[in-house]
């Protein structure tokens, strides 16, 4: 069944009631996808991790509970999200372990080489130039650094079920030569049994 575009818009940039909502639904959806992403971070203690696109903020939470001497960061481009998100894991952001930032990837707000761990879970649609968002993630990671990425093939079923004016899908190989071309080294393509078309691209920063 096809997903009519405003459901489509707010599910790339929540705002009301409605974005609201739809975070909520995302969080209980999405669960076992920012799970699978996590695990394939093998998180420590000491990690410096950024997510991007933290939605409803559960994962966040419950990555920067994990760094007990890192901390962790988000950007998303949703007010209504960044709001959620800063009531969610307000002692953490009161304790220096949390840092939230509204804004679009493509510019973060972070100096260069200031995480050693980022990951993203279905966001990668609704980037306009993938290249220009996956270079800046480049940037902030510092030598050795790794990035996790979650999504939905072009393969998946349903895919052809959102509006291609909002939603972008990709090929395993077309994320590989993204990553690559990014600057990212050698990436690995798992697909975790949760359900038929989800994959995860994880690579390191050389």
């Amino acid at each position: 069944m096809r997903r009519p575009e405003f459901i489509a818009r707010q599910s790339r940039c929540p705002s009301g009631l409605l974005g609201r909502l739809i975070g909520s639904i995302m969080a209980t959806e999405t669960a076992g996808a920012n799970e699978a992403v996590v695990a394939a971070l093998a998180l420590q203690p000491t990690d410096r991790v950024l997510e991007i696109g933290f939605g409803h903020g559960r994962t966040l939470d419950r990555v920067a509970r994990q760094l007990t001497a890192g901390f962790a960061a988000g950007v998303d481009l949703s007010e209504t999200m960044v709001r959620m998100t800063a009531r969610r894991c307000r002692d953490l952001i009161t304790d220096g372990r949390v840092v939230l930032h509204q804004g679009d990837s493509t510019r973060l707000p972070f100096p260069a080489a200031h995480f050693n761990k980022a990951y993203s879970v279905h966001t990668l649609y609704f980037w306009r130039h993938p290249e220009e968002h996956l270079r800046e993630i480049h940037r902030v990671l510092c030598s050795g650094g790794h990035v996790a990425l979650g999504f939905h093939t072009a393969e998946a079923p349903g895919a052809r079920d959102f509006p291609q004016t909002v939603y972008r899908f990709y090929t395993q190989a077309e994320i590989r030569m993204l990553l690559q071309s990014a600057g990212f080294g050698e990436v690995v393509l798992t697909e975790p049994a949760l359900h038929r078309g989800f994959a995860i691209a994880s690579a390191s920063r050389a």
